[in-house]
């Protein structure tokens, strides 16, 4: 059990936990939630004891082991495999005692504690692990050094995984997994056997593998049961309770004030009005609702451009004369929203460097729109801002004849208030150097934005506030995410890039999980169990293609309502009788022009619906 008691704490002057406190139980599993800056890594600290306490306690019994993933696995000469085996220290040094041991009962009670505790599927233990972090066989006899800081970080979160601590602390895990590696994790600790206590901005692990969510807010922590869903409703319950209540109150209070104003100079009402004056001086008013209002993003609207605006034909890409993808044969279209699914080193970055115009086809052809403008995030770009900088400086380097004030303007849209502008980078929060980097990459209005993991350092209001401005903004998206949440509400298309291959994924992510987890063994089923439940998987089948059936006609709608929405706005230019007035042809003709192809990309499109709603109703 983790005993916090009454502790208040401050850094720099600023209190973070003022007289809270908070019990969680032993073997519960808990997600910790609040504002970026709000303290919850500070918290870690606390109960690890690194930090001492201004008041209060944290309490843990004696002789629990507290673990979490160290800064980065050292880049060694030792393997994968064994640098996560070394991470069991009990195993570890009984291991190497029993090489030297000389005494027969020692060497008995070495044998019967590696026993006891399960050495000799350690090294199959760990491999598994590692298999679901994304390293194959061939990876986990590589050394260490072999890999870069963000694989390393993976080989950390493997060995504190591996050995099991009592207390699991984990600090954003996510940050540096890929979608692959988080579904795997999601599902590893679902079933860890004992506390774990996991930071995160990420809704689907919250709703998947905890069983309760402490809130950090107003240096205060609360506990509620169940998961961030039940978590968020039961905290908007809570909310619209706390301002119904505050008005009842404040009409009451306005109520008794009149009567006191009123009445208090005469003789006949005197008594009543001082017992008004009684009541309201006992009333504790209730505080007002600190909302968890968040900036917005803001992405400029391109114009729109005929289309396909990318087209692949047998393309081929790669890099230092090696092909990492080809034979692909892509389309997007302005209104696409496209995920790329798969893992880590099969080519997504690759293939959105293809497309950013970052690298050039070695084979076949990738044709664009002439005036296609693309907005590229990736996370490094975050890291090559300039530090000793302001975020208005690095603006009007991309638009030096712009004002100051229109340079503030563009800033507050993007979310970055008026203390920030003016901060150096350097001294930002990593949100803030994310929304920089984002309204740097879109400062274009680019008819194409594509996103590499945009939400590493972004809180849950913020990821919710960067599908709003998505949703909003009328060009096409790539998006290559963790955040399975995000891939589902932001895309209507996903693309596997697999073995060299990039095709279609035609079912939804509810399938994609249960493949994946299937192929990096994190179903976690018994042998024996499996056996029996065989016979019939048969039965799921069929609600699994009618779920990408579904999804497959919604898709097809979109792309209907899309192109009407499209053809409507056309139709409104070319009914403007300013347009003839001018007598400006060459627009007249441009837009019917335009007109023509949505019409006959309309056809398709409606042809494509009536097909899958077919195909849907056969099913």
């Amino acid at each position: 059990m983790l005993a916090i008691n009454n502790i208040t704490f401050r850094l720099e002057g600023r209190v973070l936990f003022d007289n809270t406190s908070v019990t969680i139980p032993s073997g519960h599993k808990v997600g910790i939630v609040g504002r970026n800056g709000t303290g919850k890594t500070t918290l870690f600290k606390l109960i690890r004891g690194e930090w001492n306490l201004d008041d209060g306690t944290v309490k843990i019994p004696r002789n629990t082991r507290i673990g979490g993933v160290a800064q980065e696995a050292p880049a060694s000469d030792m393997s994968l495999i064994e640098t996560v085996l070394e991470a069991d220290t009990e195993r570890h040094a009984l291991m190497r005692e029993a090489e030297t041991a000389t005494d027969a009962l020692r060497i008995a009670e070495i044998h019967a504690r590696l026993a006891d505790i399960d050495s000799h599927s350690a090294e199959s233990r760990a491999a598994a692990i590692l298999n679901g972090l994304g390293f194959d066989k061939t990876a986990q006899a590589r050394p260490c050094k072999d890999f870069s800081g963000g694989w390393r970080m993976r080989v950390a979160l493997a060995a504190v995984l591996f050995s099991k601590p009592d207390f699991l602390l984990l600090d954003e895990p996510t940050n540096y997994l890929d979608l692959e590696g988080t579904i795997w994790l999601e599902n590893f600790l679902a079933k860890y056997p004992y506390t774990v206590i996991i930071v995160s901005h990420d809704k689907d692990l919250l709703n998947r593998s905890v069983n309760a969510i402490l809130h950090l807010d107003q240096q205060k922590l609360t506990l509620y049961q169940g998961n961030y869903d039940n978590f968020a409703n039961q905290r908007r319950a809570k909310i619209e309770q706390q301002v119904s209540a505050k008005k009842k109150q404040d009409r009451e209070r306005a109520h008794m004030q009149s009567f006191v104003d009123r009445f208090k100079a005469k003789a006949s009402k005197a008594k009543q009005a001082q017992s008004r004056v009684k009541a309201l001086e006992r009333m504790k008013p209730i505080a007002a609702v600190v909302g968890d209002a968040v900036a917005s993003f803001n992405f400029p609207t391109p114009e729109e451009l005929s289309p396909p605006i990318v087209r692949m034909e047998n393309a081929a890409v790669g890099y230092d004369g090696k092909i990492i993808l080809q034979g692909l044969d892509l389309r997007i279209d302005q209104d696409d929203r496209i995920a790329l699914l798969g893992a880590n080193g099969q080519g997504k970055s690759t293939l959105s460097k293809l497309i950013a115009g970052r690298l050039d086809t070695m084979n076949g052809k990738m044709i664009t729109s002439n005036k296609l403008r693309i907005g590229y995030f990736a996370q490094h770009q975050v890291d090559e801002l300039h530090l000793d900088e302001t975020p208005i400086q690095h603006v009007m380097r991309e638009r030096p004849l712009e004002t100051p004030a229109k340079i503030r303007g563009r800033l507050a849209a993007g979310g970055l208030g008026p203390e920030a502008v003016e901060t150096v980078v350097a001294k930002l929060s990593g949100g803030q150097k994310a929304r920089l980097s984002m309204l740097l990459a879109t400062i274009d209005a680019p008819h194409l934005i594509i996103l590499d993991e945009p939400t590493n350092h972004l809180d849950i209001q913020s990821r919710e506030a960067l599908v709003e401005a998505l949703t909003a903004y009328n060009g096409a998206v790539i998006l290559v995410s963790h955040d399975a949440s995000l891939v589902e509400l932001v895309a209507d298309r996903l693309w596997l890039v697999k073995d060299g291959k990039v095709a279609p994924y035609l079912e939804d992510m509810e399938a994609y999980r249960r493949m994946l987890l299937s192929e990096r063994g994190g179903a976690g089923k018994d042998p024996v169990k499996k056996a029996k439940t065989a016979k019939p998987v048969k039965k799921t089948v069929k609600p699994v293609a009618n779920a990408a059936l579904k999804k497959d006609a919604r898709i097809c709608e979109a792309r209907v309502a899309k192109l009407i929405e499209m053809r409507d706005n056309i139709d409104r230019r070319l009914g403007n009788k300013a347009l003839y007035e001018r007598g400006d042809h060459e627009e007249i003709d441009k837009w019917t022009k335009k007109r023509k192809e949505v019409i006959k990309g309309l056809e398709k499109a409606e042809n494509m619906w009536m097909k899958a709603m077919e195909r849907l109703e056969r099913s």
